[in-house]
């Protein structure tokens, strides 16, 4: 599970625990899903330095700490120069910079350069700003500094069934599987049950944009010159609609997935968590070297699974990864020149061979000594790379597959217990206030296909039950009460009540029962369970019947209802809320800053 951390600096910790495998990349991970966590510098400047912010996408930051810090102190013609690398999530810095909303105190200084994990990145924050009649800001076109193509990445054992390394193998070979009503018994493996796929949201992963794009790609059979037209083709469109179904969830990085892998593997249950995940090649290398966050300052922490994974590189053709860097148009003068010179530094002979070491590929897609059929890599593969599509046709896809992603079947279960009533510094609001905006906001990302509903808890709010339902779980399309659901939901959340005490105990288990009654085959059944406390009813059950009664089929590998929690502020109990994700394989998200919550929220609601 993964426990995401927010802002001030955002840091979304995965802790997550997305079931069968938590993960680990608590407070060293320092993952960031919309915004930077702690900054790196350099050194030895003096007070005249010449700042230059750069904007990375995580799974590559950790090392950029490491090339800042080299080159700081550098001696330009135009002076002395320090680099600050702001880890940040390829989407959220895509959505800031496109949308020219760049916020400051949530997401840290507007960078000078951005490095995403991949060029497409660029092409829909170009498209954005044309869209809003936005001066131009990024170049047309950026040099890459590091590559890693989009892989399939599946357990060897399951790898192995379907004839890995040997066999040609790519997205209708999935698809032919997802769909195969025996599931891995058809290769002689029962035992592994149905295949379940995990693939990250496309609006905020480069690896589920990519994956994504991919999948678009294996429909029409074209390598480039993916139009409008063929997007929107019903065989296209029934192609993807149906590789989207064998998804468990999505998330908003690979990380949910590989860590909870991790977990599920330590207890010996990893094949009946994932059969495959959509990820960068580079993190296969990471998973089995037991540091899935691929950050140096965590390598070591962990064994190497007993079950490694392998790289599939779709026949169909993949994408790569190209980790461009862009410098913005509002660099100018000598930060114009320290980007150009830090970009020097990254192209070097040793920082490229450093990159190779991580394991990616060079900056022209050499693979370094690491990328071997032992490790889980094939040097020679892909065999074919995808040209992404064009201007425009980006962001037409994603709209597509807004229609076309599994739906959820969600219920929304807010903590209106009295401490929820504290104020809270800097925003004129107190905790209850702010997760009303987030939810409020989180309403939006849902589909007319989506089932959602809403209960309220605190203590003693019916007789003895801590719980009430407000909205009753239903389809988003749907009336309540002659009032169309999204207003109805809107409306009780305008109204939450603060007072009483924290329920936690028997309203999770209520929670998870009232979705499991009503779970749908089709959909990701999911609970989103906040609280700012800890469990406070003290005449209720206790923790370990809690955890018996939701942890269900987990070892099987069947999918169960999944509950997602948010611990909101500094006395939530975060322990007990991973336990309570790890036992759903689900995923935990720490909100210690309330201020966070609302982008918090947008993770959360990412995984459906």
């Amino acid at each position: 599970m993964a426990v995401r951390t927010g802002p001030a600096w955002r840091r979304a910790v995965p802790y997550v625990v997305v079931g069968v495998f938590a993960v680990v990349v608590i407070a060293a991970v320092r993952w960031v899903f919309v915004g930077a966590p702690l900054p790196s510098f350099g050194g030895g400047c003096g007070g005249d330095a010449i700042t230059l912010t750069v904007a990375s996408s995580p799974e590559k930051a950790g090392l950029m700490r490491g090339f800042a810090e080299d080159y700081s102190g550098t001696d330009i013609d135009e002076g002395c120069v320090e680099v600050e690398i702001v880890e940040q999530a390829s989407g959220a810095t895509m959505e800031a910079l496109g949308a020219g909303t760049w916020d400051a105190e949530e997401l840290g200084p507007e960078p000078d350069v951005w490095t995403p994990a991949s060029s497409s990145w660029l092409q829909l924050a170009r498209d954005r700003r044309a869209a809003e009649d936005l001066p131009a800001l990024l170049p047309d076109a950026a040099p890459s500094i590091a590559n890693s193509p989009l892989v399939i990445a599946m357990p060897r054992p399951m790898a192995e069934a379907l004839g890995w390394p040997d066999a040609s193998l790519g997205w209708h070979d999935v698809l032919d599987l997802a769909e195969d009503e025996e599931g891995w018994a058809s290769h002689g493996h029962a035992e592994w049950g149905a295949f379940r796929l995990g693939k990250t949201n496309p609006n905020y992963s480069t690896a589920g944009l990519n994956a994504t794009i991919g999948t678009y790609f294996a429909a029409t059979g074209l390598t480039s010159d993916l139009t409008d037209d063929r997007i929107d083709a019903a065989e296209t469109r029934g192609f993807v609609a149906a590789v989207e179904r064998s998804i468990v969830h999505y998330g908003d990085t690979t990380l949910t997935f590989l860590s909870n892998l991790r977990r599920a593997d330590a207890e010996g249950h990893g094949l009946s968590y994932i059969s495959a995940v959509a990820v960068e090649e580079v993190s296969v290398l990471h998973y089995n070297e037991g540091n899935p966050t691929g950050d140096p300052a965590t390598a070591g922490d962990h064994p190497a699974p007993d079950v490694p994974l392998v790289a599939v590189y779709p026949d169909e053709g993949t994408l790569m990864s190209d980790h461009p860097y862009a410098v913005l148009s509002s660099a100018e003068g000598p930060v114009a020149a320290a980007a150009e010179g830090f970009r020097e530094h990254l192209l070097s002979a040793d920082v490229q061979a450093a990159f190779q070491d991580a394991g990616f590929r060079d900056h022209e897609g050499t693979p370094g000594a690491d990328v071997t059929p032992e490790n889980g890599m094939l040097p020679d593969q892909p065999a074919q790379l995808l040209n992404p599509p064009s201007s425009g046709a980006l962001d037409g896809m994603l709209a597509n597959w807004a229609e076309l992603r599994k739906p959820a079947n969600v219920l929304l279960v807010m903590d209106t217990s009295g401490s929820m009533q504290e104020a809270v510094a800097g925003t004129g609001q107190n905790k209850l206030g702010l997760a009303k905006e987030a939810a409020l906001a989180s309403l939006e990302q849902f589909g007319d296909s989506d089932h959602l509903g809403l209960w309220m808890f605190s203590t003693e709010l019916d007789g003895d039950r801590d719980h009430r339902e407000l909205v009753p779980l239903g389809p988003m399309d749907g009336d309540v009460g002659g009032t169309p659901r999204p207003d109805a939901l809107a409306e009780e959340i305008e109204a939450l009540p603060p007072g009483g005490g924290t329920g936690l105990y028997d309203t999770a288990l209520a929670a998870h029962g009232l979705v499991d009654g009503e779970r749908r085959d089709d959909a990701i059944n999911a609970v989103v369970f906040l609280t700012d406390g800890r469990n406070e009813d003290l005449s209720g059950i206790g923790l370990d019947t809690l955890l018996a009664g939701i942890e269900g089929s987990s070892e099987t590998g069947e999918a169960p209802v999944r509950v997602f929690t948010i611990g909101y502020g500094d006395d939530s109990d975060m322990e007990t809320l991973t336990r309570i994700a790890e036992a759903t394989d689900a995923a935990a998200y720490d909100a210690t800053d309330p201020a966070s919550i609302d982008e918090i929220f947008e993770a959360v609601v990412s995984n459906f």
